[in-house]
């Protein structure tokens, strides 16, 4: 097995030779400051929590986004609008279960980038990149895009925006008009928005 300091110098190589074919070099995010919401929105209401980021690594190299990669811990998935603990534990759990996320057999969730490209024209404060990347939900794998709003500076990187997913394109069903017909008022809308403020260290 490979002690610590044999390991690290591995990593290291592994960086330089990254850094030497692409010019590009992964900075890691900061997990602690970075922030990720979630909202799903229904017939009759709407529910709203977080869910935590695992890792994360961008690169920003001559203030461009070139290539980015997140891992969301879908453990964390908690429920922020319930305040009885009962039913906040209730929606949580079922969220974790196999009509919604499976959590014990897909513990992860991954977006990576594909391209980036700057929006011309944005406003100083309004989304000034569009993003085009896969997302990985329950193994299963699909193109998104979205707009965020990017401030890159000489060591660090911030970008918040929203995504919009549909559910069902991955293979997340549950009281959805799509498939199940007479839902009424029990009816879950297909698409939730995740709303992200990411943050390098």
């Amino acid at each position: 097995m490979l002690n610590k300091r044999m390991l690290l110098t591995l990593i290291a190589l592994t960086m330089l030779i990254v850094v030497a074919q692409t010019g590009y070099a992964l900075t890691p995010i900061d997990i602690k400051k970075s922030q990720v919401l979630w909202l799903g929105t229904k017939v009759t209401g709407q529910h709203n929590g977080t869910i935590q980021l695992k890792s994360g690594e961008v690169d920003f190299t001559n203030k461009k986004v070139n290539s980015a990669r997140f891992v969301f811990d879908m453990a964390t998935i908690k429920v922020l609008d319930i305040e009885d603990p009962k039913w906040n534990k209730k929606l949580e759990g079922h969220l974790k279960d196999e009509d919604f996320f499976g959590v014990n057999n897909h513990p992860e969730a991954v977006f990576e980038l594909s391209s980036a490209s700057p929006i011309k024209g944005a406003q100083e404060t309004a989304p000034n990149w569009r993003f085009v990347g896969d997302l990985t939900i329950k193994g299963i794998t699909h193109a998104v895009s979205f707009d965020a709003f990017v401030d890159i500076q000489k060591n660090t990187a911030r970008a918040s925006g929203e995504i919009i997913v549909d559910r069902t394109k991955y293979g997340i069903k549950y009281k959805s008009g799509k498939f199940f017909d007479a839902l009424g008022d029990k009816a879950i809308y297909d698409e939730f928005e995740i709303t992200f403020d990411v943050v390098t260290n």
